[in-house]
């Protein structure tokens, strides 16, 4: 199971929904309520997840009627004013003379004398060195930060569907010790859905083995 790709080059949202232990659907939030509407009226306790967090949706899919799935899916959408663009007889906004907007947000960093000292002195000022050794320090640890977050992501969806199964907490200790093969033997018994879901949320929580 692959993520989908936005035209942008980022990874698309994409959701699963359980119903029970058994994954009826994954992908875009459309693509799932179409998915689930053999499911209406089941007595099956459904479960939608983020695949990006790895947790819960706090709105779980209806069991109803269409309408009330048309209902969910609008209530989890974003604002689609935000995304609409501006009518043809709008005029386009006239861009001022000066630098240009770079998306920087302004917030309050709090330092000592010494710290502030040794930032004004560095080339393009405190903020353009702020900058640098921020993207330095996010390039050094990149490997280790996506290993962090598929750990957490995979510790998100095992509680919301797996925490009665059994040996939960030694997977979760193997999994936060970074012990794949522990990992594997412990989730082994465990639904295959849900292995298989918590496989791949997983794929990037481990040390690639050396070669």
């Amino acid at each position: 199971m692959t993520p989908t790709v936005s035209s942008a080059g980022a990874p698309a949202p994409s959701f699963t929904a359980f119903a029970g232990m058994q994954r009826v659907a994954s992908g875009s939030l459309q693509a799932v309520a179409q998915a689930l509407a053999p499911w209406h009226g089941r007595p099956d306790t459904l479960l939608l997840f983020d695949d990006r967090s790895g947790a819960p949706v706090d709105v779980p899919p209806p069991t109803g009627n269409a309408a009330a799935l048309a209902q969910w899916l609008q209530a989890l959408q974003p604002d689609a004013a935000q995304d609409e663009a501006p009518s043809t007889d709008e005029a386009p906004a006239r861009r001022g003379v000066g630098r240009p907007r770079l998306g920087v947000v302004a917030r309050e960093v709090t330092l000592l004398p010494r710290h502030w000292d040794w930032l004004a002195a560095q080339p393009g000022g405190a903020s353009a060195a702020l900058r640098r050794l921020v993207d330095a320090a996010r390039q050094q640890g990149a490997e280790r930060d996506t290993r962090r977050l598929a750990r957490e992501r995979a510790y998100r969806f095992m509680s919301g569907i797996a925490s009665h199964l059994p040996e939960f907490e030694e997977a979760a200790r193997a999994l936060f010790a970074a012990h794949p093969g522990a990992f594997d033997a412990r989730i082994d018994a465990w639904p295959p859905d849900v292995r298989a879901h918590l496989r791949w949320l997983a794929r990037d929580a481990f040390e690639a083995a050396p070669g």
